[in-house]
């Protein structure tokens, strides 16, 4: 669908930004919401909204953004980041809503900016092809070898050291995954807003229902919470609320402290997407200084909560 939406979408943004403007944008909009509204399946209705988003920042940042950084082509941060490898006994999926995407200051791109596609893999919310890979990809790993990073309030929290601390089959079968890399352990981090999360995680225990059964995701969430890089310029509403670099930081971080993993350098990793985040920081400040912006934002629920 993302595919037919993109080539129907024959449009004339308006300058840089990619915004649809004046009388187009009424009538785009008047004839996609008559699309929508004709849809009568409610997963009919969030592929054709999730294409259409995406369709639309696609064309919009052609020319504009860098297309591997998402920043503007003159604040391009690609020279400045340095490519590094993750343990091959891990993988995350960035799971991501479609307003995110390509939101210059999302920190989730740099997972795979610095580890690389195969090993911090893009899932956009609502993209079926996409999903499907991705659940595949479980259904071949099987269920204890997947973990959303997520602070459920309905279930009993669960931290970094359930997965590999004990003597559970399932946390030696981890402990091993990680030595050698075979089937890696799968970590989902949900890339959007406060809201968005929320629905998109209500997505994934149906999608686990339907796979295996039974809606309880396994989650976990960190055990130390606190300021990340960009509270500088996108204040956190509270110290549990972090950006998606932040919490594959934090992740990464309480994994090495455990005894059976001090040894993948997990620490050096969770450095390198440290400093990706600091030069993010640092191009969005420069940014908003020339453009005469302030570089201080209202405290707002749109990070992620971890």
């Amino acid at each position: 669908m993302m595919e037919t939406i993109i080539t129907n979408i024959i449009s004339s943004f308006g300058g840089f930004g990619g915004k649809l403007k004046g009388n187009f944008k009424v009538q785009e909009d008047k004839k996609h919401r008559a699309t929508y509204q004709a849809l009568v399946d409610s997963e009919k209705k969030l592929q054709f909204f999730s294409a259409r988003q995406i369709a639309c920042r696609l064309l919009g940042s052609k020319g504009y953004l860098c297309q591997k950084c998402w920043l503007a082509m003159e604040d391009c941060m690609c020279s400045k980041t340095k490519p590094s490898s993750l343990c091959p006994g891990i993988r995350f999926w960035l799971y991501m809503h479609p307003r995110d995407f390509p939101r210059q200051n999302n920190t989730g791109k740099l997972l795979w900016q610095i580890f690389g596609v195969q090993a911090a893999t893009l899932c956009l919310y609502g993209i079926s092809e996409q999903e499907e890979f991705m659940w595949n990809t479980f259904k071949v790993a099987g269920k204890n070898m997947v973990w959303c990073l997520y602070s459920n309030k309905n279930a009993t929290p669960k931290s970094v050291q359930d997965i590999v601390f004990h003597e559970s089959p399932a946390c030696l079968e981890a402990q091993q995954t990680i030595r050698n890399g075979d089937n890696p352990l799968n970590f989902i981090l949900l890339d959007g807003t406060w809201n968005n999360s929320a629905a998109m995680f209500r997505r994934l225990k149906e999608q686990s229902k339907l796979l295996w059964g039974e809606d309880d995701l396994p989650c976990i969430s960190l055990s130390t919470p606190g300021v990340s890089a960009m509270h500088k310029l996108r204040p956190q509403p509270s110290w549990d609320l972090k950006c998606t670099a932040a919490a594959a930081i934090g992740l990464l971080s309480e994994m090495h402290l455990l005894p059976e993993l001090t040894s993948h350098g997990l620490d050096k990793q969770a450095d390198e997407l440290e400093n990706a985040l600091h030069t993010l920081l640092d191009a969005l400040t420069t940014r908003r200084l020339r453009m005469g912006r302030s570089i201080t934002r209202a405290v707002k629920d749109r990070n992620n909560v971890f």
